[in-house]
């Protein structure tokens, strides 16, 4: 349990942090500032435990054969209830360690905290190799093509796989060409399963972190089929909500956790903003990856003042005639890796300068 509450703390600390830490680019305000140095007690507690738990598994026990895997990573939990029966060492509470490592080190030196900024830095990099080396020694001892839910297990579990491109950003260490399988896997079932082509049950609309995940590696079509298909099951239809478990049965007497989940709305809002704009691991901002025809249809889609790491985003995609029309107005938020325009089926245009008027071929 203590575990559990040091790691919602930091979870809840990461988000406001993100927005304004140095390694972004972009000048903390004193307000910013403050606000950071009044939790920077806690932020330093919880990274100095997540080490020792980390630490804990860097041990000779866990150097050879089937422990291999383990080394370095976070202990044994049940992150979720598909892990009730065991601990295991999941992935889940790794990439949400690493992605505490670097926030903390980023605060760190936001604050001037030059000995801790170079003590969690150095943590965050050597835990980054530890992670990286065990994903690819999970997949040689399994014998599998995907990223594993678990060490123990090369369980596939692209639900919780999702947070390794957001918020953990880790795309960079993951082994060339399994992050690509794991989500191909995850559409192929996903495609028999809304198609009607295989049997199920029921499933949780967790699942709804995929549309984003499925925006971020470049496949909009598939994104929003799979939100037509979560749309379809929102049930009764009338409160514009999902339950944490939906049946394939509507009428079917069956456990539905909470009704409305919060968790499950703010995973389908993660995945809509995505569609819109979204931080991608370079630091550059992605703006209109989801932004499919249909959707300029009837008038133009965008942003208006959307709250980023680098600033408030503002953006207009319209159509007229056979052109597609991007308005980025000045004043926007300016992030390290730059503005880039994505829309679905055509080459990125990177914007030099604000404002900006990029015309593209609509067909």
């Amino acid at each position: 349990m203590a575990l559990f509450r040091e790691w919602r703390i930091a979870r809840l600390l990461q988000r406001k942090a993100h927005q304004f830490v140095a390694a972004l680019g972009a000048e903390p305000s004193d307000e910013d500032t403050r606000w950071l140095a009044g939790h920077w007690p806690k932020v330093a507690s919880v990274t100095r435990y997540m080490e020792s738990l980390r630490q804990s598994e860097r041990i000779p026990a866990n150097r050879e054969g089937e422990r291999a895997s383990w080394w370095g990573l976070m202990p044994k939990s049940i992150s979720h209830e598909g892990y009730s029966d065991r601990p295991v060492h999941s992935y889940w509470d790794d990439f949400w360690a690493l992605r505490g490592f670097r926030d903390a080190a980023d605060i760190a030196g936001t604050l001037g905290h030059e000995a801790e900024a170079r003590d969690f830095a150095r943590w965050r990099d050597e835990f980054t190799a530890d992670l990286a080396a065990s994903i690819r020694a999970t997949a040689a001892l399994h014998r599998i093509d995907y990223v594993a839910g678990a060490a123990e297990l090369g369980d596939f579990d692209a639900t919780s796989t999702t947070i390794a491109l957001d918020p953990a950003q880790a795309q960079g260490l993951l082994p060339a060409g399994m992050l690509e399988a794991t989500f191909e896997r995850y559409w192929r079932e996903s495609s028999t399963r809304a198609g009607g082509a295989r049997e199920w049950k029921d499933y949780t609309p967790y699942e709804l972190r995929s549309v984003g995940a499925l925006a971020r590696l470049g496949q909009p079509e598939r994104a929003h089929a799979m939100l037509d298909f979560f749309f379809a099951d929102q049930r009764p239809r009338e409160w514009n909500q999902w339950a944490e478990v939906v049946g394939r049965e509507p009428r079917t007497v069956r456990f539905l956790g909470d009704m409305p989940h919060a968790w499950v709305a703010s995973d389908f809002i993660r995945s809509a903003l995505d569609l819109l704009a979204y931080e991608r691991d370079d630091g550059a901002l992605v703006l209109g990856a989801g932004v499919t025809d249909a959707w300029l249809t009837d008038g133009r889609a965008g942003v208006t003042a959307l709250p980023t790491p680098f600033g408030l985003l503002t953006y207009w995609v319209r159509r007229e005639g056979a052109r597609l029309f991007v308005e980025i107005p000045d004043g926007n938020a300016q992030p390290p890796g730059g503005l880039i325009v994505a829309l679905p089926g055509r080459e990125e245009v990177r914007v030099e300068r604000l404002p900006a008027r990029i015309v593209l071929d609509a067909r």
